[in-house]
Parts: structure tokens; C-alpha cells; sequence
């Protein structure tokens, strides 16, 4: 069984960005977006650092900074390996968007990291939701992970952009 880490951010986030579940890489590490061919990090490092190189206390704190929650959709499920389409769907189970909500209450759009993450999201949480928090801002955003290929690094950059002109 795999389970997600805690939420990255402060209760002071106005932005709220989900992945689906963390990826091998990233269970090793204990940190969000691991793998080193994730495009998570060098987009928050182009957007909000210049381009310049970020560690993960140092991505961490940026996003703090820009009000920029990071977090997953599951709270744990069973996978081999790190692609979502192996989450065994008995097994899923979501982390809890209602406290959640309730404790980042100035949260006013989310950010899919993926179709996955959306997917699931509208799947497992979407029901249990109060109705203010289904009036929320809902962007699906292309996936930084490796696995999604189809898209170059400067697309996903271009379609990520949107968070840094929101952010603050």
C-alpha cells in the first residue's frame, strides 16, 4: 500500500495544485515530485525562480511564499510501480478535501497535475464536497511527469504559466 504525504503549504494557500498519488521515486525520497524527470520543480523554478535551479527545501519554500498548496488526491491505494493506470481501484482511498477545506479555507482554485489527479478527484471527493467548495476555480493542467511524453517541456511550461498569474 502506498500513502501520500502531508499537505505541502500553509493554511494561508489561495492555490491548491493535486497529483494523484506519489510516484516510486518520490515515496524514496519522501518528497513531492521526485523523479528526476518530473517537470514539477524546474516549472516552479522557471515561473517563481528565474529559471534557476531549485532544491526541495528551497521549491518548498517558494511555494509557500506564492500561497501554493501541493497535495494528492489519494490518500492511499495499492500500485506496482509509479504509472497511475497500475492503482488498483479496490484500493483506493481519498485523503479528506473536507477538513482539508476546512483548515485551508482561503483556497480558491485548484490545479489538476494531470487527467489522473482530475479524474479521481471528481470520482472520490467530488460527492462529499459542500456545495461552496464545488464553486471553486477547476483547472486540469497537463502532467510533468516523465510518463507523459506526448507533450514537450516548453508546452507544459506555456500551459502551467497560468498558476505563476494567479499566484501571490
Amino acid at each position: 500500500m502506498i500513502q501520500s504525504f502531508n499537505v505541502l503549504g500553509n493554511a494561508q494557500a489561495r492555490t491548491l495544485i493535486l497529483g494523484s498519488v506519489p510516484s516510486v521515486a518520490s515515496l524514496a525520497e519522501q518528497q513531492y515530485y521526485a523523479h528526476p524527470r518530473n517537470a514539477f520543480w524546474p516549472i516552479i523554478a522557471a515561473l517563481f525562480n528565474q529559471g534557476m535551479n531549485l532544491d526541495y527545501q528551497q521549491g518548498q519554500q517558494i511555494l509557500i511564499e506564492q500561497n501554493i498548496a501541493v497535495w494528492d488526491v489519494l490518500k492511499s491505494c495499492a500500485r506496482q510501480g509509479s504509472l497511475d493506470s497500475a492503482i488498483e481501484k479496490s484500493s483506493i482511498t481519498a485523503n479528506d478535501f473536507v477538513g482539508f477545506f476546512e483548515v485551508y479555507k482561503g483556497v480558491e482554485r485548484v490545479f489538476f497535475n494531470g487527467s489522473t489527479a482530475e479524474r479521481l478527484y471528481k470520482a472520490h471527493v467530488w460527492r462529499a464536497l459542500p456545495i461552496a467548495k464545488k464553486t471553486l476555480s477547476y483547472t486540469k493542467l497537463p502532467s510533468t511527469s516523465p510518463a507523459f511524453a506526448a507533450m514537450s517541456y516548453t508546452a507544459k511550461l506555456a500551459a502551467w504559466a497560468v498558476i505563476k498569474e494567479m499566484a501571490g
